[in-house]
């Protein structure tokens, strides 16, 4: 299991301080790796920066202070250090419209940054509490989720053939940009990890949407881990809810349950291609990218007398959250 966060999380850098040439301007997130920030390059252009500072493993008391790591958490600083030097690096290589582009890493005050292009929009999570609201009965359209997912899988497809796993795929780190693309984001838990035989820094865990296998040691990780968690996304747009979490001894059984409610309102198809996806063994699971990818792209199917084919449904319930303009609301 992961270490939890401690109740003060390290100070994030002021406004006006200058990393690497990169003027800090707000800080936007956090999470268990780091910081993001959105910053102004040296040559003018807006940016998000992503600091590595593990809330578990270093603290900073004040934006100016330096980085404080105990004697006996070294270790551990630094081979995620090390391993986000490398993912910067991996990613830099990557150029594809649905996964977030690196555009420059460097070192400073002992830690690593990772410059990346800044994106505007709104997180699958925010949409989806926005949708789930409204309590209509289908919290997605099919066609809205195959198109979505579409775009994310493509983007995904892209990371693995690079050697690459995401390992953090979740509602929050998916991106719907105002130009109405999905984007991969937050790779602050990928590790290149099919080039080094599974040993790395296990990653921070987010209950529902991390496979089995991510609570276990021992047990091997790879693009079938990514797997499970588009699965438990997809699900959270039918749902509106976080799928159960992969640690309870009854998570398949509740699962089923909660999908079983469904069936009616979309295909056969999405249902058990979710429920395929997150098998609890994953050599049950689609074995890669590419064969979710054909599964979702099979022709919408009617099921009673119901055509879930409803591309053209009215879309009077969505809000201004839900733009008309945007893949999610078509």
């Amino acid at each position: 299991m992961t270490q939890p966060l401690p109740k003060s999380l390290p100070a994030s850098l002021a406004p006006g301080k200058s990393v690497g040439g990169y003027r800090i301007v707000q800080k936007i997130g956090a999470g268990g790796f780091g910081i993001v920030y959105r910053a102004v390059s040296p040559t003018g252009q807006e940016v998000a920066l992503k600091e590595y500072l593990p809330a578990a493993l270093a603290s900073r008391a004040h934006g100016d202070a330096p980085i404080v790591v105990e004697n006996d958490k070294r270790t551990l600083y630094r081979i995620g250090f090390r391993s986000f030097l490398e993912e910067g690096r991996a990613l830099a290589q990557i150029v594809h419209p649905n996964v977030v582009s690196v555009l420059n890493f460097f070192q400073e005050n002992d830690t690593v940054y990772l410059v990346m292009n800044y994106l505007q929009g709104a997180s699958l999570q925010q949409f989806i509490v926005t949708s789930a609201s409204l309590k209509h009965p289908k919290v997605f359209r099919e066609s809205t989720i195959r198109s979505l997912f579409d775009e994310v899988l493509r983007g995904l497809r892209v990371v693995h053939q690079h050697k690459m796993l995401h390992l953090d795929i979740k509602p929050g780190n998916i991106l719907v940009t105002d130009d109405d693309r999905a984007v991969l984001i937050d790779f602050g838990a990928a590790r290149d990890v099919l080039h080094q035989g599974g040993n790395f820094l296990r990653p921070m865990f987010t209950p529902g949407f991390s496979a089995p296998e991510m609570y276990k040691r021992g047990k091997p990780i790879g693009p079938w881990t990514d797997i499970y968690a588009i699965g438990a996304c997809m699900f959270s747009c039918m749902k509106g809810c976080p799928p159960p979490d992969a640690a309870k001894f009854d998570c398949r059984s509740i699962l089923e349950a909660m999908m079983a409610d469904l069936r009616g309102k979309y295909s056969y198809m999405l249902i058990d291609l979710v429920l395929d996806c997150m098998q609890t063994d994953p050599q049950a699971r689609p074995h890669s990218v590419l064969s979710v990818q054909k599964i979702l792209s099979s022709p919408l199917q009617v099921v009673g007398h119901a055509a879930l084919a409803d591309r053209y449904q009215a879309t009077q319930f969505l809000p201004d959250a839900l733009r008309p303009e945007s893949k999610l609301a078509r």
